[in-house]
């Protein structure tokens, strides 16, 4: 399986960002890390290599790109509002930097949006943000409210709200869409929502979904038994629903 490691400097975040790629055609999958995750995680966990076959066949292509939650999202010692603005700057690296360099190495139209956990989130959140450049997404163990508290997790903006973060969370802008140019746009995505029964976002999961089918969309909705928030899930997962 052809493996390539990249590595530049972005100016947009002022630092070194990595990524790995695997395969040499075929969707383009870009694939979010986890919560603080790394961009090798998914090779690490074994998750990449389940799907091998796929990615030597020319099926699929996977980019497979650093997190920087520790510095937005999780960055306890920021301001909420610095947290959001240091996001918004990773969407730009995401949109301006990965993607053009994704389709400079594989023309391939398709570009799908992928994650597990935090991950999820991520690949949610850009592709309905910018519906024009995806085609699909496929979303495992997601949370796609950011701003409540859900059991032991956090409101992660602490109680602060402006539009950015209305923006930026998928359970409160999407349900919201109204322009005829947009929903066409999104009603092209083939959507695939996986959680555990016993997943502590399993309601917001069934919410999303149900927002989606609102909206004339027909969302694939796959419950697993039990927690289902592991690699080992994420694993099996791939096979089925990628």
């Amino acid at each position: 399986m052809n493996r390539e490691y990249h590595c530049w400097y972005s100016s947009r975040l002022g630092r070194d960002m990595e990524l790995l790629v695997f395969g040499h055609a075929g969707a383009r999958v870009l694939v979010f890390p986890t919560r603080c995750g790394r961009f090798f995680d998914y090779e690490n966990w074994g998750i990449a290599n389940a799907m091998r076959q796929k990615v030597e066949n020319g099926c699929l292509q996977l980019i497979c790109v650093e997190s920087l939650d520790a510095e937005s999202f999780y960055c306890d010692w920021c301001p909420p509002r610095d947290r959001i603005t240091r996001h918004k700057q990773y969407e730009e690296y995401i949109l301006n930097e990965v993607i053009p360099f994704s389709h400079a190495k594989n023309p391939n139209p398709a570009l799908i949006a992928h994650g597990c956990s935090m991950g999820a989130y991520h690949a949610v959140n850009i592709a309905f943000r910018h519906p024009q450049l995806f085609s699909r997404i496929v979303a495992f163990s997601g949370r796609y409210d950011l701003t409540s508290q859900i059991g032991s997790f956090r409101d992660l903006m602490d109680g602060y709200y402006d539009e950015d973060i209305y923006f930026n969370n998928p359970s409160h802008f999407v349900p919201n869409i109204t322009d005829p140019e947009l929903i066409s746009l999104i009603r092209r995505f083939e959507v695939t929502l996986v959680s555990g029964e016993a997943d502590a976002f399993l309601e917001n999961n069934m919410i999303f979904s149900g927002a989606l089918w609102e909206k004339g969309l027909q969302p694939q909705f796959h419950v697993w038994e039990g927690e289902a928030h592991r690699a080992r899930y994420w694993r099996e997962m791939v096979v089925h629903y990628l």
